[in-house]
């Protein structure tokens, strides 16, 4: 009997002990945290997430999801209250993420603030203050996959066409083509190795005929330099010239014109000679004949 009392009592303790220890657990756990309640709306799927998932603002955890609902007035949207901590203040920017959490398949909200304000959230389920849920990276990727693999089937179809066997022979021409082309471009590559070849020679030369006509470019200088000494001596024997020239002009041909002036008048005086010695001789010795009286002057008569 006592035995079995004893036992009795041993059972109770433990039940008691346990029950009181699990009491104590879950009282501090929520006496060392004080929480605000946020709401997160969404017409998303929210699959992956579970209660009791881990809530990030920013890379920390800061919280935990409480359940997962749909809204009484819209059955479209899913709302999904969190816990947050008192000491994190959350602003009316502020928009949820899913992210997946490994490879376990789980899902936890990540929340992230545009900072375009700074204005306080409310806390609690109105309207006003109700969390967006944004499509996270993976979720875009994955409503655009569709999208994606339409347009690779597209390009599959459209490279399919285009190596068909026509132009696969094509292809092989032009391949072709370029084989004899890079042949060609190496014979050129030959030929102008063998044409460099010859450059310093010809720059040998080129650098002679720079010589020669440096030489020849002096030879001119010293003519050029003769000319000009042969062009002042032209100029001093055209200004003698010109001065010759003046006097002649000035002196000679005046007195030649009076010469001419004296011969002229000389041979007319000894033309007239020569006709009075010619019609009338003897007036050179006796002189002239009187002239006949004219009308009313003595010793005019009248033939009639």
């Amino acid at each position: 009997m006592g035995k079995n009392t004893h036992a009795l009592i041993t059972g109770l303790f433990l039940i008691l002990f346990v029950s009181a220890s699990i009491g104590i657990i879950f009282w501090l756990g929520h006496f060392e945290k004080e929480r605000n309640l946020y709401m997160i709306s969404t017409t998303a799927s929210v699959s992956g997430l579970n209660p009791e998932s881990t809530v990030f603002f920013r890379g920390i955890p800061v919280g935990k999801v409480v359940s997962i609902q749909f809204d009484p007035g819209d059955a479209n949207t899913i709302l999904v209250p969190i816990e947050i901590d008192k000491n994190i203040i959350l602003n009316k920017g502020v928009f949820a993420t899913l992210h997946l959490k490994g490879v376990t398949g789980l899902t936890q909200i990540e929340l992230e603030d545009t900072g375009r304000t700074s204005e306080p959230l409310p806390v609690g389920d109105t309207p006003d203050s109700r969390i967006p849920l944004m499509p996270s990276l993976t979720d875009k990727l994955m409503d655009s996959g569709e999208d994606l693999l339409k347009k690779a089937d597209h390009l599959m179809l459209r490279l399919s066409s285009l190596l068909n066997d026509e132009n696969e022979k094509n292809i092989g021409g032009i391949l072709g083509n370029l084989k004899t082309l890079t042949d060609k471009l190496s014979a050129l590559q030959i030929s102008v190795d063998k044409a460099l070849q010859g450059v310093p020679a010809l720059t040998d030369n080129a650098q002679k005929t720079l010589n020669h006509i440096n030489a020849l470019t002096g030879d001119l200088q010293s003519l050029t330099a003769e000319v000009r000494k042969l062009s002042s001596k032209t100029n001093q024997l055209l200004a003698t010239g010109q001065t010759v020239a003046d006097r002649i002009t000035e002196t000679t041909v005046p007195n030649v014109n009076a010469l001419l002036t004296e011969i002229q008048s000389t041979s007319k005086e000894i033309k007239h000679l020569a006709e009075i010695l010619e019609t009338d001789p003897q007036s050179v010795l006796l002189g002239p004949k009187k002239p006949m009286p004219g009308p009313g002057e003595p010793g005019f008569e009248d033939d009639r």
